[in-house]
């Protein structure tokens, strides 16, 4: 397997160990027009092949299983798009839309073979939560919220943005690795996290703020309570995301509330009270939801299923 992408230093971050993976790491640099083109080609999110790459995979005796891999909605029109073929205009290649998603009918969401989520932590008379966002209006008040609380809170929050918006809510210096404490809110300063390190904090929190599709599902993976932040879109589109996960996760009142808030910078702070009140009830109900999501398979594996069908 060859991934290729345009800056690859990003990848030793998250994966320090993927030398010893089965995947050979490519900087995409010019237009590969020497590069002999795969069986299967897997567009990830519309960053669609060079068109010297394309016309090469027209001249292949046997022509390749075309990919695009889509980006993750619970809406509900994914599943009757998912795995349609598209015609090229002018070459004789067929390209096929492969869509994750939360239901059958849909690609499924990643997840290792081996993955398994460890007992949840007990709740006590400390609250661990995650905090991984984009930039987010609502934060001042939600920290605010808990600094002024009953609940003690111990808030790790993830390096980059995150780390730079609590810093500005503090109006001190809030260095990688420290910790400082605001009334009932200790704050933690992580360093960046690679994935295996970053799913035991989700495993090992009460409740996980994440952000876009990756942290959404290794949050769903942790079996644990979360908040979503989608990736804000133009003309509030979404939006539409958002009502749409809320729907398929059957969330109560509480959860709709904050999450909304979240996501449209509102007062976050009095809708708090009522998710904590209820934030038992959601750890209970989280392993059953992901088995249920688990239940159509992984994305990797429903994937493999669908090219080799086509070769």
């Amino acid at each position: 397997m060859r991934l290729w992408i345009d800056d690859p230093a990003p990848i030793d971050l998250f994966a320090p160990d993927h030398a010893l993976l089965p995947v050979e790491v490519c900087a995409w640099t010019g237009d590969l027009s020497d590069v002999t083109p795969a069986q299967i080609v897997i567009e990830a999110f519309a960053c669609e092949p060079s068109p010297c790459y394309i016309e090469h995979m027209a001249t292949l005796p046997r022509h390749p299983v075309w990919i695009n891999l889509e980006y993750l909605s619970a809406e509900d029109w994914v599943a009757g798009y998912h795995g349609l073929p598209s015609p090229h205009p002018h070459l004789p290649l067929m390209k096929f839309f492969f869509f994750p998603g939360f239901v059958a009918g849909t690609g499924g969401l990643l997840r290792e073979a081996h993955f398994t989520a460890p007992p949840a932590p007990t709740f006590c008379a400390r609250l661990g939560i995650s905090l991984f966002c984009y930039d987010n209006p609502a934060l001042p008040d939600l920290l605010a919220a808990w600094r002024d609380g009953e609940q003690c809170v111990d808030c790790h929050v993830a390096a980059g943005l995150p780390q730079r918006q609590v810093e500005a809510w503090l109006g001190d210096p809030f260095p990688t690795v420290s910790a400082i404490q605001r009334g009932q809110l200790t704050l933690h300063a992580l360093p960046f996290l690679p994935q295996t390190e970053y799913d035991k904090l989700l495993a090992s929190c009460h409740l996980n703020f994440v952000r876009g599709e990756d942290s959404l599902v290794r949050a769903l993976w942790a079996e644990r309570p979360f908040v979503w932040q989608a990736y804000p879109q133009a003309e509030d589109a979404h939006h539409v995301k958002l009502a749409a996960l809320l729907e398929r996760l059957s969330a109560c009142a509480p959860m709709r509330n904050i999450w909304q808030a979240w996501n449209t910078a509102g007062a976050i702070a009095a809708t708090w009270p009522a998710f904590l009140a209820v934030l038992p009830r959601l750890a209970e109900q989280a392993p059953h939801r992901a088995q249920q999501i688990l239940a159509q398979g992984d994305l990797a594996g429903n994937l493999v299923k669908f090219c080799m069908a086509r070769l």
